[in-house]
């Protein structure tokens, strides 16, 4: 509802921007306005009614429609700004409008806009010549690919933002006041030259300005809708009025049915445990037991926490030490879901993946209801742990080695070994355990869903951890097996670096740890993404094969990652790795951009082909001294 007042009062304020250049201020500027108000008219709803926002949200459509306009005049004149002789004009045509329809609402002194900033940007960035000479032609060409279309939709809107995204490597100087931002030019730009339909298409404003004018209607339609509403609203009253006395009278026999129905869930899910118990070596435990194992449940016991809830450090009878997963929340509604994890859990067995020992179901008066599942406890805690936390011990390359092998080799089991195959959706440092041995077991594949066999998986809502999630799924919901195999690259490339999945530099600007490996390889450094001073470092080929195979997974096209059983056998096997296919989109973008993605992604699209992993091969530029120095780092090494 308040996005829809918010669409109302732009379309109001839009209605009178054809009068601005007609309208002048009392005071005489130096030169007139050559902005074209007049660009907004597309946006007109005379019957529309204005609703009342607060400064902050009318601030913004200001903005965004002042963004418009800009963008207009720079399709006109190749320049982003008005002259700043101009600058009082423009205020005072924009501020007449503001005046028919906010009155006594000063743009300049409520938004906080100063008089020079309407002519004024990022880097002093004022003409298209200046603007393209910032970015590389390839970006440009990747914006008129991407935003040459009708942008109404959500999949051709997200492919052209997507793209604009990229430019904000070539913007990284200060812009001046909170009027235009670096982070405006893309898109008024976009709107002007790679968008053939221009800016004042709905579709170019809806993306672009985020101007959305769809869900205004009709003043007859909202008649309907308000008689629908009213006679809906009567007919239900009617009935509580009839049916009143009849529901207090039944109201106790209700809920003596609801206890009944409790009774028998609680039985039936008891039933259904027991015989997978009965299958398996699953053991029961019971409620008692759990709370001695965890000294009721201390928080000096606590080893881990989660979405789901924590996990306890506990200690059954004959000194098993082990690891309970204590759900939180929990009902007898939803024990249907606990049943399908323990049934998940108990029927996958690979020695890469955490073992399920038990679980325990109960009701209590204090602590409520409960569930808990019981496993192995994994001494040497998780990959995580190792890396980033304070264990100060670097790990082997060895064991780096054998963790790589032992995780693509669980996943590869999940993905192909598993009736049916089972996406596990979240792979992460912190999910990849180590026993005593340092041998890898992943771990919440069990919160994993289903894989329906020959089927394409649009999720609507996104599970994951940032920076491990594949771009098709976090921008549209496309969950496949090579999802989990972006993921993956991401954790071999933190083993592999030390570096963590979103790496921020020295000058506080966040990349992701792909992008920053991809830059290296290109330049043929691929050894110079290992950590320093690994112990005991193997061979320079395998160490460098393990870097590609890293990069080639985390490949931002889904098309172009090879698949779990492929991984394993090239890390496994003499198996060579194929070359890595170019990367056209850039994934170095703002860390709002890409929380924004995850946190809205409900929509679908589609950035598979039918063909498969294909190993795609280009020509390396990499000169004869580029060479030298790589073959010099690996006689390094291999002294």
């Amino acid at each position: 509802m308040f996005a829809f007042h918010r669409l109302f009062l732009f379309l109001c304020l839009s209605f009178s921007c054809c009068y601005g250049q007609t309208t002048t201020s009392s005071s005489s500027p130096t030169s007139s306005c050559p902005l074209d108000f007049s660009s907004l008219r597309n946006f007109i709803d005379q019957n529309s009614r204005r609703p009342t926002l607060n400064s902050t949200a009318q601030c913004q459509h200001i903005r965004q429609g002042l963004r418009l306009v800009q963008s207009e005049y720079l399709r006109r004149t190749n320049s982003f700004f008005p002259p700043l002789s101009s600058a009082d004009s423009c205020w005072n045509s924009y501020q007449s409008v503001v005046n028919d329809y906010i009155p006594n609402f000063d743009i300049r002194r409520t938004c906080g806009f100063q008089t020079s900033w309407i002519s004024q940007g990022c880097m002093n960035i004022t003409t298209r010549f200046e603007f393209e000479s910032k970015v590389s032609p390839a970006a440009i060409t990747n914006i008129v690919s991407s935003c040459n279309q009708s942008l109404e939709n959500n999949s051709p809107c997200a492919t052209c933002t997507t793209s604009l995204s990229g430019l904000a490597s070539y913007l990284p100087g200060p812009s001046v006041g909170n009027l235009f931002d670096c982070a405006a030019y893309p898109s008024v730009y976009a709107a002007a030259f790679a968008n053939h339909f221009g800016p004042a298409d709905e579709g170019t404003a809806k993306c672009l300005f985020l101007l959305d004018v769809s869900s205004a209607s009709s003043g007859k339609g909202k008649k309907n809708v308000v008689i629908i509403v009213v006679v809906v609203v009567c007919v239900l009253v009617f009935a509580l009025v009839v049916f009143g006395y009849w529901f207090l009278c039944w109201r106790r026999k209700i809920g003596l049915a609801k206890k009944w129905n409790t009774r028998r869930l609680e039985s039936n899910l008891s039933s259904r445990l027991d015989s997978i118990s009965g299958s398996t070596t699953l053991i029961r435990y019971t409620f008692d037991e759990i709370k001695v194992a965890t000294k009721n449940f201390s928080r000096v016991n606590i080893v881990g926490t989660g979405g789901y809830g924590n996990v306890y450090k506990g200690v059954l009878p004959g000194g098993i030490e082990v690891a309970l997963k204590r759900f939180k929340n929990c009902s007898v509604a939803g024990d249907a879901n606990f049943t399908h994890e323990v049934e998940v859990i108990a029927s996958v067995r690979h020695v890469n993946l955490v073992a399920l020992r038990g679980y325990c179901t109960a009701t209590t008066p204090f602590e409520g209801h409960q569930r808990i599942i019981v496993c192995d406890l994994m001494k040497n805690g998780s990959l995580h742990d190792h890396l980033f936390g304070k264990r100060h011990e670097k790990l082997s390359w060895g064991i780096r080695q054998k963790i790589a092998i032992g995780t693509a080799r669980g996943l590869a089991y999940l993905h192909y070994g598993a009736q049916p195959g089972i996406i596990h959706r979240d792979i992460k440092a912190s999910n990849i355990l180590l026993d005593e041995s340092f041998e890898p077991k992943v771990a919440d594949f069990g919160l994993a869903k289903f894989t329906p066999e020959g089927m394409t998986h649009l999720s609507t809502r996104v599970a994951g951890t940032m920076g491990y999630v594949a771009p098709e799924y976090a921008l549209y919901g496309q969950l496949t097996e090579r999802s989990d195999v972006y993921s993956f690259g991401v954790v071999l490339l933190e083993l592999l670096s030390g570096k963590k999945a979103i790496i921020e530099f020295n000058d506080g600007q966040p990349t992701l740890v792909t992008d920053w490996a991809w830059s290296l390889v290109r330049e043929g450094r691929a050894l110079d993404v290992l950590e320093d001073n690994i112990p005991h470092l193997g061979h320079p080929e395998v160490m460098e094969k393990y870097v590609l195979v890293a990069v080639l997974c985390s490949h931002p096209q889904l098309y172009a990652r090879p698949t779990m059983d492929q991984v394993v056998n090239m890390l496994d096997a003499e198996i060579p790795v194929p070359t890595i296919p170019e990367r056209p989109i850039s994934l170095i973008a703002d860390l709002d951009d890409i929380e924004r993605s995850v946190s809205s992604s409900g929509g679908s699209g589609n950035l598979s082909t039918t063909a498969g992993y294909q190993p795609y091969i280009f020509e390396r530029e990499t000169s004869l001294a580029d060479s030298d120095s790589v073959r010099a780092r690996t006689l390094d090494l291999r002294s």
